[in-house]
């Protein structure tokens, strides 16, 4: 994983003012604060000096920054504070003209035109938000204008930039007060052409399955009934927290049905008492009365600091069940130390879960 010095660093902050054509001493001297600093930090800082040391005026400063877009070499993350500085100039910029509305409107407008061709150069998807914040309509108008851009990039950043829980971004309240205001984005893209493009909309469409579940599984469904060749690997991959957390609407469209006459058998844990750091075995004998198709998970219920449990779903398997012959699975789950989860000593819980139904429990103590 590269570092941020190697993504935003002195180099970088160099090139980038050489881009620009000026001097301009303040930018260059953010480099200083670098030490400690996360991508995001410098990201802000390096806006902050740019917002500093470019035309104050609306107009000019986009002229310096397309200037800078006819050279090729204007790319990487030296982009990202340039797409902040943007959004921050095109949404508090003052009118310059006569009619206070139209040129705030105007520059709002050519502000989010701007984000559109930086995004090929790294991405926009972070600075939307501050378009979002400040008119959320205007900008969810624009992003469903570029879902039939030419260039794979913008189309990605009508749904990437506008998904409610984007990775490294803010959230935008207006957005997730509304999780209805970007579907007709994501009914625009569900069957695009790119790769890149599909799997931010199905990224997106999984982000609303926090707040409306309701409303990701009618969509996904509406999807599957016009869909094209790469809808059903889409769908699944939207779908795959509500699966994870046995939504049976989820499930049900992605074919798996309530479990009924499916049983679970002799699931046992293999050591019971787990050392720190070390690895437990499960297996257990799933059968079923009739031919089904099963999607089987575990879920983990880790112990928290407080001595609470926290669950955790992991994919086991999916498959079809014929009835009168049992299929035996075997696991096995490590607990050595991971930079995202701390494990704490205790009595831990582990579940088998069928088509979202919880069909047997066990537990075992991690040392």
């Amino acid at each position: 994983m590269p570092t941020a010095d190697e993504l935003l660093g002195a180099g970088v902050v160099t090139d980038l003012v050489r881009h620009l054509g000026g001097r301009m001493p303040t930018t260059l001297a953010t480099t200083r604060e670098f030490d400690g600093l996360s991508l995001s930090d410098r990201t802000r800082v390096v806006r902050d000096a740019l917002l500093e040391e470019l035309p104050a005026a609306y107009a000019p400063f986009e002229t310096k920054i397309r200037t800078a877009l006819k050279k090729s070499t204007f790319t990487g993350w030296m982009i990202w504070p340039v797409t902040e500085a943007v959004a921050v100039r095109a949404t508090t910029s003052g009118p310059e003209k006569e009619a206070p509305e139209t040129a705030d409107i105007a520059t709002f407008d050519s502000g989010l035109a701007l984000l559109a061709d930086l995004t090929p150069r790294l991405t926009s998807e972070f600075a939307i938000r501050t378009f979002m914040d400040a008119n959320l309509d205007r900008t969810l108008q624009t992003a469903q204008t570029w879902t039939s851009h030419e260039d794979e990039h913008v189309r990605r950043l009508a749904t990437e930039g506008t998904r409610p829980f984007l990775p490294w971004a803010r959230r935008v309240t207006a957005l997730t007060a509304r999780p209805d205001a970007t579907v007709p984005i994501l009914d625009a893209l569900y069957r695009d052409e790119s790769e890149y493009v599909r799997r931010s909309v199905a990224n997106h469409l999984n982000d609303l399955s926090r707040t409306a579940p309701a409303l990701v599984v009618t969509t996904a469904r509406r999807w599957t009934e016009a869909p094209d060749d790469n809808t059903p690997r889409l769908v699944r991959h939207a779908l795959r927290t509500l699966v994870k957390k046995g939504n049976p609407d989820a499930l049900a469209l992605l074919g798996f049905a309530r479990p009924d006459g499916v049983t679970v058998h002799g699931l046992t844990v293999t050591p019971k008492d787990v050392v720190s750091g070390g690895e437990m075995t499960f297996s257990f004998e799933l059968a079923s009365t009739s031919e089904l198709a099963v999607a089987v998970d575990y879920v983990l219920h880790h112990v928290r600091a407080n001595g609470t449990r926290s669950p955790k779903v992991f994919k086991l398997t999916t498959r079809t069940l014929a009835p009168g012959s049992p299929a035996v699975l075997t696991r096995s789950h490590s607990f050595r130390p991971i930079s995202t989860r701390r494990y704490y000593p205790g009595e831990h819980v582990l579940e088998i879960q069928v088509n979202g139904s919880t069909l047997a429990r066990t537990v075992f103590n991690l040392g």
